[in-house]
C-alpha cells in the first residue's frame, strides 16, 4: 500500500514540475510578444512563439477545409454560407471549420462501422439498424445542428420584432430619425434582432442607402416578418408615408402574427405528444388493466 502511494506521488510530483515548467516558458513567450523590437534568430524558437493551435491545429484545419470544398457541390457550399450569414457569421473561417468538420464525420463512418462489427455484442437486424442509425448520425448530424441553430436564432428574430418595434415607435413618434431610433434600441434591447439592426447601421454608416441595407437585413434574416417590414418601410421611403404610422401599423401586425405563432405551436403540441404516448404509455396501461383480465380467463379455462 506504502509503495502504490509513494509511486502515484512520484507520478504527481514528475507532472507537476512538468506542467510548472510549460507554465513557465508560455508566461516567457507571452512576455517576449509583448516586446515591440524582440527579434528572435532561431527559427525553431520564433515558430515555438506561436500558439499551438497556429501550429499544428489550423494547418489541419485547413487540409480538411480544401477536402471538403474540392469534394462539395458549390450550391451546397454557397448554401452553408447563407446560413452562417443568419447566424451572425460574415466570415470564412466558420464556414472552413464546418467543412472541416463534416470530412472528419463522413471519414468515420467506415470506422464506426467496423468498430460496431468487430465488438458491439449485437447482430442481425438489430446491428443493421444500429450502424444505419449511426451512418446517418455521421452524415446528416452536422447539418441538422447548423439547421437548428438557424431555426432558433430565427424564432428569436420573429418573438423578439414586435417589442423593438413598439420601441421604435415610441422613439420616432418622440422625435428622433429612424436611424437614431433603431441605434437607441438596439442599445436598450440585445439579442439577435439587436445586432442584425446594428450591423445594418453600420452599412448604411459605410456608405450604403437605407434600401440596400434593408434588403441586406432581410436577405440575412430570412424570416417572413422581417420580409414584411422590410418592404413597409421601403414603400413608406418610396411614397413618403410617415414612418412612425408605418411602424405602428407593422408592430400591431406583428404582435398578432406573434400571439398566432404561440396558438399554432400550442395546436401542434397534441399531434406530437400522440407518438410517445402511442408508444410508451398506452403499451403499459393496456398491461395494467388487461393483465388481472387475462391471467382470470387464463385460470378459468
Amino acid at each position: 500500500m506504502l509503495a502504490v502511494i509513494g509511486i502515484g506521488a512520484a507520478i504527481a510530483l514528475i507532472v507537476y514540475a512538468l506542467l510548472s515548467q510549460a507554465q513557465e516558458r508560455a508566461v516567457v513567450r507571452s512576455s517576449l510578444r509583448q516586446l515591440e523590437d524582440y527579434q528572435v534568430e532561431n527559427v525553431r524558437d520564433q515558430e515555438l512563439l506561436n500558439p499551438i493551435t497556429e501550429r499544428a491545429v489550423a494547418p489541419v484545419m485547413q487540409g480538411l477545409s480544401a477536402v471538403g470544398r474540392r469534394f462539395t457541390p458549390s450550391g451546397y457550399l454557397e448554401n452553408i454560407r447563407q446560413k452562417f450569414s443568419s447566424l451572425g457569421s460574415y466570415g470564412s473561417d466558420d464556414v472552413d471549420r464546418f467543412l472541416a468538420v463534416r470530412v472528419v464525420t463522413i471519414a468515420l463512418i467506415p470506422v464506426a462501422i467496423f468498430l460496431i462489427y468487430r465488438f458491439a455484442p449485437i447482430d442481425g437486424l438489430m446491428r443493421l439498424g444500429v450502424i444505419a442509425f449511426v451512418s446517418l448520425a455521421l452524415a446528416l448530424g452536422p447539418d441538422a445542428m447548423l439547421n437548428r441553430r438557424v431555426a432558433d436564432r430565427q424564432w428569436a428574430i420573429r418573438t423578439k420584432l414586435p417589442d423593438i418595434l413598439d420601441l421604435l415607435v415610441i422613439s420616432v413618434e418622440a422625435g428622433l430619425g429612424f436611424e437614431q431610433a433603431l441605434d437607441r434600441t438596439t442599445d436598450a434591447v440585445p439579442g439577435p434582432l439587436a445586432q442584425e439592426f446594428s450591423r445594418m447601421l453600420g452599412e448604411i454608416r459605410a456608405g450604403s442607402s437605407r434600401s440596400e441595407a434593408l434588403r441586406a437585413l432581410e436577405r440575412r434574416c430570412n424570416v417572413p416578418e422581417m420580409r414584411s417590414f422590410v418592404l413597409a418601410i421601403l414603400q413608406a421611403d418610396t411614397f413618403g408615408v410617415s414612418i412612425g404610422r408605418v411602424l405602428r401599423t407593422q408592430a400591431d401586425e406583428m404582435r398578432v402574427k406573434r400571439r398566432q405563432l404561440a396558438q399554432e405551436k400550442a395546436m401542434k403540441a397534441p399531434v406530437k405528444m400522440l407518438v410517445p404516448m402511442v408508444l410508451c404509455i398506452f403499451p403499459s396501461l393496456f398491461i395494467v388493466v388487461l393483465a388481472p383480465a387475462v391471467i382470470n380467463i387464463i385460470e378459468a379455462f
